[in-house]
């Protein structure tokens, strides 16, 4: 393998020939959030009665949310948010070199695609967070929304609403990156089904893979805090 930005041929996953990316946590988390906030979502239209699923979805988001925060740090090299979260100038490297047709190719998330993440996890983080402390005035209320005054737990249910349309923009565009990015010929769908990339040359290095035991710890922690909380108003 050689150094950075250049033919990358190394850590190879066994018996394919292609190179290890993205982790099994790193994998689930993706699909499981995919499948949790159209649970969210769909419990949310179905009525009333489906408002417990609705609020028990929210739970597993928020528990999602923590094991990729805590993953950020101490999971896989591309899981790592020091691996992917870059500055301005590097941002505008790699805009500039899309637009020249002459395109980074980065086998983690690139420049752009690192703050696409950040702005995705922090949307889902407001929507769920909010979620806790929302009311609809008549059946319903989030577990913490006693903890805090009407008026606060009102203007919260506000930003609960009024949030998911831009997490519903975000989403969009973060569809239609990936579907640009396969017109291109980079196809990263498949890269979140696999954990894998084609050899090539990239601006970035491949990195070793946590071990699994790392990320049980994380989930087992993220659900301990995330059941603390909920406990708060007992």
């Amino acid at each position: 393998m050689t150094q950075q930005g250049g033919q990358v041929d190394g850590a190879k996953a066994p018996n394919t020939g292609q190179i290890a990316v993205w982790d099994w946590p790193v994998r689930l988390f993706h699909w499981a959030l995919v499948a949790l906030l159209g649970g969210a979502w769909a419990s949310a239209e179905a009525g009333v009665e489906y408002m417990q699923w609705h609020m028990r979805c929210g739970y597993a988001v928020l528990t999602l949310l923590v094991f990729r925060l805590l993953w950020g740090l101490w999971g896989s090299r591309s899981a790592r948010f020091a691996g992917f979260v870059r500055g301005p100038r590097a941002v505008l490297s790699y805009v500039r070199a899309w637009f020249s047709r002459r395109p980074q190719h980065y086998l983690g998330h690139n420049p752009l695609g690192g703050w696409m993440v950040i702005i995705l996890l922090a949307l889902v983080a407001l929507q769920a967070g909010t979620g806790l402390f929302a009311n609809d005035d008549i059946f319903n209320e989030g577990p913490l929304a006693r903890l805090v005054a009407g008026d606060t737990s009102g203007f919260l249910t506000f930003v609960h609403k009024t949030n998911f349309n831009l997490l519903l923009l975000a989403v969009g565009l973060h569809v239609a990156a990936v579907l640009l990015y396969l017109w291109r010929g980079e196809n990263l769908l498949k890269a979140m089904f696999t954990g894998r990339k084609p050899p090539g040359v990239y601006e970035d290095r491949p990195g070793s893979m946590a071990p699994l035991w790392r990320a049980a710890l994380c989930l087992a922690l993220a659900a301990g805090m995330i059941w603390a909380l909920l406990e708060l108003p007992g």
